[in-house]
């Protein structure tokens, strides 16, 4: 036994079916073709806001990256500056304090060179005075004073010869 559809059954199932779809299509299908372009589009302008906005991050990791570099430049030339300025200060103190030492130096010298002809002179009156006194003693009489001159001032000379020497 077969089984066989029913004719008047399936021209009818055939004219309801082109009848739903007539009415889908007309009433069904657009508002759905809108609602999937609708949302085709919503996810587009998204994806390119996505986009534009990706780009726009860009550029200013870019201007970011280069204004970054820029203050590094300028931090290294300030560093560099502040380290001439301070080898520079640095110099002019070292030349300072070297013209200070010698300028002491030379008036220590002076000093010493006047204080030292002081103490030649006084040790040479100082001196005749003792040769005198001993001259006196030796030849126990006194010494006029034409005598006393005289013997002073040869033994100054002698005594500065003697210094020179």
């Amino acid at each position: 036994m077969k089984i066989l559809p029913d004719i008047g059954m399936m021209i009818y199932s055939t004219v309801a079916f082109f009848i739903l779809l007539f009415i889908l299509g007309r009433f069904a299908f657009p508002p759905l073709i809108k609602m999937l372009d609708d949302r085709s589009n919503t996810i587009r302008d998204s994806l390119e806001g996505a986009e534009k906005t990706r780009l726009e991050a860009q550029r200013l990791l870019d201007e970011y990256k280069a204004d970054l570099a820029k203050a590094r430049e300028e931090a290294q030339k300030i560093i560099e500056d502040g380290r001439k300025f301070g080898e520079s200060i640095k110099q002019e103190m070292t030349e300072k304090a070297k013209l200070e030492v010698e300028e002491i130096s030379a008036k220590a010298a002076e000093e010493i060179r006047r204080e030292k002809a002081l103490a030649l002179v006084e040790l040479q009156t100082k001196m005749a005075d003792l040769t005198i006194q001993a001259a006196s003693k030796v030849v126990q009489s006194s010494l006029d004073k034409k005598q006393h001159e005289k013997l002073i001032n040869d033994f100054i000379s002698q005594a500065g010869s003697l210094n020179e020497n």
